[in-house]
C-alpha cells in the first residue's frame, strides 16, 4: 500500500496516513510559470497498490487536473492498481440532464478519471448514488453517517425530529430518521432556473413546534438552501435548529448566512479544508480520516468496504 497526496488537503491525507501507519510518499509538485501544474513522485511504486487522495473543494479544476497527473504518473510508473480517493467528487451535482443542451459533468469527470489510469473510484456521499454507474470498475461509496450518528447520540439526546431541507434529501433523511427512531419532516422549496443557487423555501410538512429539529444534507455550498429551511423551521416554532452536511463547501456568503440563521450549530466533515475565518462560530468539524483509512486498508486487504457501514452505504 502506498499512499500519495495532492496539495487540495495535505492535513487530511497526513491523518489518514498516521492512522494506517504509513507515510505519504514523496511527490514533487509545483507550476510552470504559465500556471501548468508540475509533477513527479520520488519513489518506486512499481508493483504496488497505490491510492491517489485529492479533494475537489478548493480550487476545482486545478485540483482534479492534479488528480489526474498523479494518476498517470503512477500508471506510468508500473502500479498494479490504483485508486483515486476524492473525499469530495466534483460535478457530482450534474449527474442528469435537468435541460436541453446541458452536459453531464459527472459521467465525463468520472471518465477522465478512468482514462487517466484509475482502476478504482473512492468518495463519500455522493450527491446522487447513479454516480457510481458512470464508471465500469469498483466505485466506493462511503458514508459520514457513522460519524453523525455517533454525534447525534452524545449531543442531542432522543428529543429530535430530522428535517429534509428539499425533495431531494427526504431518502437521505429517511434513513436517518428510521436508524434512530425519530421523527422527520419536509421542506418542499423552489429554485430558480434562471439564477443558479438561488432558493426560496416554501412549504413544510410536518410537525416542529416545540421541537428540537436537525437539518440533513449531502453539501453546503452558499447556504442558501440549509438557511432558508433553518429560518422557516424557527418560524413555524421549532425550540431549536442543527444542521449536518458532510461537505462544507462554504462558498460566497455563506458563512455570513450561517451566522445570521437561526442554527445553534452547523455540524461538517472535513472532507474539504474548513476556514470560517473567524465570521461565525456555529460550525463544528469532524474528521472522516477514520473512515477514509478503514476503507483503503479493506481495499488493500480485499475485505468487505460495504462491513464496515454494515450494507448502509448500497444506494
Amino acid at each position: 500500500m502506498q499512499l500519495l497526496s495532492g496539495r487540495a488537503h495535505p492535513e487530511l491525507a497526513t491523518e489518514i496516513a498516521e492512522r494506517l501507519g504509513v507515510e505519504l510518499c514523496e511527490v514533487k509538485l509545483g507550476n510552470f510559470a504559465n500556471g501548468e501544474i508540475s509533477v513527479r513522485i520520488k519513489e518506486s511504486l512499481r508493483g504496488n497498490d497505490v491510492f491517489i487522495i485529492q479533494t475537489h473543494g478548493d480550487r476545482v479544476h486545478e485540483s482534479i487536473y492534479e488528480q489526474l497527473l498523479l494518476i498517470d504518473a503512477a500508471k506510468r510508473s508500473s502500479a498494479r492498481s490504483i485508486t483515486a480517493v476524492c473525499p469530495l467528487l466534483s460535478y457530482s451535482r450534474q449527474d442528469r440532464k435537468s435541460a436541453g443542451r446541458e452536459p453531464i459533468g459527472a459521467r465525463l469527470l468520472v471518465d477522465t478519471l478512468s482514462v487517466a489510469g484509475a482502476d478504482r473510484i473512492m468518495s463519500i456521499d455522493l450527491h446522487s448514488g447513479q454516480t457510481q454507474g458512470f464508471f465500469d470498475g469498483p466505485f466506493d461509496h462511503l458514508i459520514a453517517m457513522p460519524l453523525f450518528k455517533k454525534y447525534i447520540k452524545e449531543h442531542f439526546g432522543d428529543d429530535f425530529v430530522f428535517v429534509s431541507p428539499d425533495a431531494g434529501r427526504v431518502k437521505l433523511t429517511e434513513r436517518y430518521s428510521s436508524s434512530l427512531g425519530s421523527e422527520m419532516a419536509i421542506i418542499h422549496k423552489s429554485r430558480s432556473t434562471v439564477k443558479h443557487n438561488s432558493v426560496e423555501a416554501k412549504h413544510l410538512i410536518g410537525n416542529v413546534k416545540g421541537k428540537n429539529c436537525v437539518i440533513i444534507d449531502d453539501m453546503i455550498d452558499t447556504a442558501g438552501t440549509f438557511c432558508a429551511a433553518a429560518d422557516m423551521l424557527r418560524d413555524n416554532g421549532a425550540k431549536t435548529v442543527y444542521g449536518l452536511a458532510t461537505h462544507g463547501i462554504l462558498s460566497g456568503e455563506a458563512l455570513e448566512r450561517i451566522e445570521k440563521s437561526a442554527f445553534e450549530k452547523v455540524v461538517v466533515t472535513n472532507t474539504v479544508p474548513i476556514d470560517t475565518k473567524g465570521i461565525t462560530k456555529k460550525i463544528e468539524v469532524l474528521s472522516v480520516a477514520p473512515l477514509l483509512a478503514d476503507a483503503i486498508n479493506a481495499v488493500a486487504t480485499s475485505d468487505s468496504v460495504s462491513a464496515i457501514f454494515e450494507g448502509e452505504n448500497q444506494i
